[in-house]
């Protein structure tokens, strides 16, 4: 899938007790949940409804309309008909090409994203895959007028606006997109996967992103024709979901849709599963860390009887915690670090993926002869009846999560309009989500024996110098064999007629949020509570949060405190990890323990009917791991690949590079962060870990937040059956010094190699006179907001929009509760490396002296943000995450509720004055990740030191 820019993907269906050590916490008993019985899976699927209407305009537009009134927004939702199989030979890329067209704006709207964000909108975005091309935004009520405008204004009032200029950039944006895909390690990777499975001229095989020939090729005059012939209303979906009704909708469709007359239908192609002849082998080189094998076969799509079992049957085999290739190829075994098996599927056609990251040291032909049997022998087995309850518990489970948020990728819109689009039925979700939960061993094992058994795709990525480029991939198929096309001649395009100017509609009242009221309590132990009850979803969120994370190691043992978090659902003294993995799908359940800068946490979400037994696994994983000795060498050599891999990546390799640099690594921020050093993981031992665990995963100072459908009454006794007999050792806490000094600034140039990579990364930073807990800190903030947070930035505006240098750019300020820094981070064209930098410092340096602030801006960066606050608090994880920050840092539990008065108060001089002190280039040190042959002549001129790094 590709997208106009960087976000989130859409919603898939598509034991032994050890001693206490001095100073360590007891590893009191924590409850069992095996007297528990889960929910089942058909009442699961019930719990799924989005309830809708739909009516269809004269032109053929099609609506669907749900009603939520959760919060004062609406989702607006929409797909066309047109994707990259709709493509003829010579004009690949081109559906996703004018996804990007279409947001430079239109006959009447100079800029789609700025009246958007003024009026409160996110998710403002759009993105391209084989099947269609969707734009989506969620907006207040208030402005569901101005944005069914525009979006009408784009169906039907375009093509007077698509110009020479907006059609270079926007190839600009488009190359630089595809680079940032192909400089990541096994970035050629989609390439070689259709191409083995699909002959040239199968719809699914070129690439969305499609070929720059083709793209270099393209007229004004090629898009206009392109965008005649597929962008009618006939060919649409409109979803509007949220605070809307059937009425009200129809009417305002009407008055902005009614008007656009048909235009040609989109023929659909025919796109059926490819057979091969025999069974094919191929063998790619890149600059990879490990060998990757992947087995594939082409299968059915979306609407297959046999979609259902795949999509179950391969999950049970490689894509559940518990799966089969996990408990052999990397628990039991050992040949692999990492395993995965998944069914992807598009309107007609699905491919069968199988994965397997071989362990380093391990021979890879015992290791893909043991990967060949376990698929024989499952395909001709299949699974067991529990393991697919497990599947299709997650997945329903997981469809759940979506019923939270009426619009953007992840939302309602996208569900019922995809359902509608690929079958003709808005509420499909609801037939698949039936089909999953009614999948049985027989039926799975048919399915894998009718498409699995069929001459399989063998690929394998091994590490080497790169030795094709993937500017060359992507395309039709048959270049080389045929002239390539001309480049655009930059002809002048024949004159349209355009129509009356259309005015935008103001926006009517935005509703201010309203966030959830916190109610607190402590156990019987101490430690805290706080509950922020949600019931729109029969689900719950938490985290236990622990004053540690990657800064309780600093330089000196950086790796040590992640590596004990991973470990936690590894085993515990009572369960295996198996036993772990199936008991979390059972309950639809995810338990996971991550680590921060500052605190490392344990989170979870449960679904409310089963929340007392997911709280007694959640107990057991945090009090009683038991860190045995296969399990801490099986992740040890789990978390050196993951090394390995970051230092693959050119963002991996900047980031890597930044703290020591600019903290020092006398400071706890000071180190590679918490995947840690080669050197520190490698020496990591079972009676460390036990000893971290003791010092820092305490009741003493832990702090339990949840966000969901419970009330406290029925909370609190659950929680202290699982925590409140935990007891910790006050006598001894450890401490972490934030306060230790820093380096002083010195701005120069790092420069790291990485032969043959067609973009280099640049990572600016240095560290700011201020903490987390400073408070007042919002002028900066949306000072942040006005250089480099957000489409409208102005370096993203600069960079990509007008340069066409990049893919995105993007400014922030570390949410640490020590020493903050600012950072900027991109990936540039590699030919426009030391161009880029000088003009990233040019428009920092320009804010405030030369530009301050206007008030298009800050109208964006103050009433536009207090609109979309509603927005913002859509889910229960985004609730949580503002009570943890607002935890960590100390605001009160209303601050959310606060901030519309805060950001009112923000002037210009305020922004321009938090510009002035904080968000200045000239003490920052520049990482650039790239091939140094092409790029060092371009660095010479900048004024600044040049320090060169190996990138180890």
């Amino acid at each position: 899938m590709e997208f106009r820019f960087a976000t989130a993907g859409l919603l898939a269906l598509s034991l032994t007790a050890c001693a206490t050590m001095p100073g360590e916490t007891a590893r009191t008993a924590a409850p069992s949940a095996e007297t528990f019985e889960a929910a089942p899976v058909s009442q699961l699927v019930d719990a799924v409804s989005i309830p809708f209407e739909t009516f269809e305009l004269d032109n053929g537009l099609k609506v669907i309309v749900h009603t939520d009134r959760k919060a004062p927004v609406v989702g607006v939702t929409t797909y066309y008909r047109v994707g990259s199989k709709h493509e003829p030979r010579g004009r690949t890329g081109f559906a996703h090409l004018f996804e990007h067209i279409m947001f430079t704006g239109s006959e009447n709207v100079e800029n789609f994203d700025i009246p958007l964000e003024a009026a409160g909108s996110t998710g403002t975005n759009g993105s391209t895959n084989p099947d269609r091309t969707n734009y989506v935004e969620t907006v207040p009520t208030g402005a569901v007028d101005l944005a069914l405008m525009m979006e009408s204004d784009r169906m039907g009032h375009l093509l007077g606006a698509v110009n020479q200029d907006k059609l270079d950039k926007q190839r600009g944006v488009v190359k630089n997109e595809k680079n940032q895909g192909d400089s990541q390690p096994y970035g050629l990777t989609r390439y070689l996967i259709s191409e083995g499975l699909l002959p040239i001229g199968h719809p699914y095989r070129h690439s969305t992103i499609g070929s720059m020939a083709d793209l270099d090729a393209a007229s004004v005059t090629d898009v206009r024709k392109w965008f005649i012939d597929n962008y009618g209303p006939n060919n649409v979906v409109l979803a509007l979901t949220g605070d809307i009704d059937v009425s009200t909708a129809r009417e305002k469709v009407q008055r902005w849709f009614g008007h656009i007359p048909r235009g040609p239908e989109v023929v659909q192609p025919r796109a059926e599963p490819v057979t091969l002849a025999s069974p094919v082998s191929r063998e790619h080189v890149d600059q990879v860390p490990l060998v990757r094998l992947y087995r594939l076969w082409s299968g059915p799509g979306l609407q297959s009887p046999d979609s259902a079992p795949l999509t179950a049957g391969l999950s049970v085999f490689g894509g559940l915690a518990s799966s089969r290739l996990d408990k052999v190829l990397v628990r039991e075994e050992q040949l692999a670090v990492r395993v995965s098996s998944f069914y992807d599927q598009d309107e007609q056609l699905g491919t069968a993926y199988v994965t397997m990251d071989v362990k380093p040291g391990v021979d890879r032909a015992v290791a893909e002869a043991r990967l060949d049997a376990l698929i024989a022998d499952y395909v001709a087995n299949g699974p067991t009846a529990d393991e697919l309850k497990r599947a299709a518990t997650q997945i329903v489970s997981g469809q759940i999560d979506g019923l939270e948020q009426v619009g953007d990728f992840g939302g309602k819109g996208v569900t019922l309009a995809e359902g509608l689009l690929y079958a003709g039925d808005a509420g499909f979700y609801k037939r698949q989500l039936s089909a999953i939960a009614a999948v049985t061993p027989d039926s799975v094992r048919g399915a894998m024996q009718r498409w699995l058994t069929r001459p399989v795709y063998k690929l394998a990525i091994t590490p080497g110098p790169r030795t094709e480029k993937g500017a060359d991939m992507g395309g039709w198929g048959d270049e080389g064999t045929v002239p390539p096309p001309k480049p655009d001649a930059k002809l002048p395009a024949p004159p349209l007629v355009t129509g009356p100017p259309r005015p935008m509609p103001p926006v009517g009242l935005v509703k201010p949020l309203v966030f959830p009221a916190v109610e607190r309590a402590k156990l019987s132990n101490g430690i805290t509570v706080a509950l922020a009850r949600r019931t729109a979803i029969p689900k719950v969120t938490m985290a236990l949060e622990f004053d540690a994370g990657s800064a309780a190691d600093g330089a000196a043992k950086a790796g040590r405190q992640a590596m004990m978090m991973d470990l936690l659902k590894e085993a515990t003294t009572t369960r295996t990890a198996q036993q772990i993995a199936e008991e979390e799908e059972r309950l639809g359940a995810n338990v996971n323990a991550v680590t921060g800068r500052d605190v490392s946490a344990v989170q979870m979400t449960a679904l409310t009917a089963n929340l007392a037994p997911s709280l007694a696994l959640m107990a057991d994983i945090v009090r009683n791991p038991a860190f045995a000795d296969e399990d801490v060498v099986r992740v040890r050599n789990q978390r050196l690949a993951s090394i390995k891999q970051a230092m693959a990546s050119p963002q991996g390799i900047a980031t890597r590079a930044l703290d020591p640099i600019i903290y020092g690594s006398a400071h706890p921020y000071g180190s590679v962060g918490a995947l840690g050093s080669e050197q520190v993981v490698q020496a990591i031992t079972p009676a460390a870990l036990r000893s971290e665990h003791a010092n820092w995963i305490r009741p003493e100072g832990a702090a339990i937040t949840v966000v969901g459908d419970v009330t406290m009454g029925d909370l609190l006794p659950k929680l202290e059956a699982a925590f409140g007999n935990w007891k910790g050792d006050s006598a001894y806490l450890p401490m972490k010094d934030l306060t230790v000094a820093v380096p002083a600034p010195q701005p120069r140039i790092v420069l790291i190699d990485r032969p043959s990579s067609p973009s280099s990364m640049l990572l600016f930073g240095r560290v700011l006179p201020l903490t987390g807990t400073t408070q007042d800190t919002e002028a900066l903030d949306l000072a942040n907001e006005v250089i480099g947070s957000g489409f409208l930035s102005r370096l993203n505006m600069d960079l990509r929009e007008t340069k066409g240098w990049t893919y995105g750019i993007g400014t922030g300020l570390t949410g640490v509760v020590g020493p903050r820094a600012a950072v900027v981070q991109t990936l540039v064209q590699a030919d426009r490396t030391g161009d880029s930098i000088k003009a990233i410092f040019e428009q920092m340096r320009a804010f405030p002296k030369a530009k301050g602030v206007d008030a298009v801006e800050l109208q964006r960066v103050t009433e536009g943000n207090i609109a979309n606050l509603p927005t913002r608090y859509q889910t229960n994880a985004s609730v949580l995450s503002a009570m943890l920050t607002n935890r960590r840092f100390g605001r009160p539990d209303d601050y959310q509720s606060r901030l519309a008065d805060i950001w009112r108060g923000v002037d210009a001089a305020a922004i321009n004055a938090a510009a002035a002190q904080y968000l200045q280039p000239d003490d920052m040190v520049v990482i650039v990740v790239g091939d140094r042959k092409a790029i060092e002549g371009q660095l010479t001129g900048l004024g600044l030191p040049i320090e060169y790094r190996d990138p180890q």
